[in-house]
């Protein structure tokens, strides 16, 4: 019963079969935001991180290019200031309980802290950090049915360039170093 009201203001699921009927919808005019690097982005995800697990995630591609569904670079500045997250680097014991748990349960489990109700060394409350999103230029997409692989590596590889653009144009206003840039993986 309380997943109808999750589903209440638009929300749908992020499997390809959702996504598609959204962007095949009659008359258009629907929007897909998808979180790209999904669950395990969040277990990098930690103050100064700037690592996205997008290199090896095209699937938002191919249903771009089968849909004719232009592409929007966003960027979230101080999304991940907002916890500290333990220690967890690849091959560590919590690292692999946690890669475990999300291929059992399709779900991360990031081990993180913020601040508490009435004081600011420790709870589950997010730090009052601010976000800024900038939304890049729209790529367009030339509808394609039966995209190649060509067709997704070459669209995949515009969508990091305007991502890395977003960034890149943006991050002095928002504190980051000039030393700092976007990492794929």
């Amino acid at each position: 019963m309380c997943v109808c009201y999750v589903f209440m203001p638009g929300l749908v699921s992020s499997e390809k079969a959702s996504l598609s009927y959204l962007l095949s919808a009659p008359g258009g005019g629907n929007v897909a935001v998808v979180a790209v690097g999904g669950a395990p982005e969040a277990l990098d995800a930690r103050p100064g991180a700037l690592t996205l697990q997008v290199l090896h995630r095209k699937g938002f591609i191919k249903l771009a290019l089968k849909h004719g569904a232009q592409l929007v670079p966003v960027f979230s500045f101080g999304e991940n200031e907002l916890f500290d997250q333990m220690t967890n680097p690849a091959g560590s014991p919590l690292r692999w309980l946690q890669d475990h748990l999300q291929r059992l349960m399709g779900v991360a489990l990031p081990m993180f802290t913020g601040r508490g109700v009435f004081q600011y060394s420790f709870g589950l409350l997010p730090y009052r950090e601010p976000i800024h999103t900038v939304v890049g230029r729209p790529i367009p997409v030339v509808q394609t049915p039966s995209p190649t692989k060509d067709d997704i590596d070459g669209l995949h590889s515009l969508y990091l360039e305007g991502l890395t653009t977003v960034f890149e144009d943006n991050k002095d206003s928002y504190g980051i170093a000039p030393d700092k840039h976007l990492h794929f993986i």
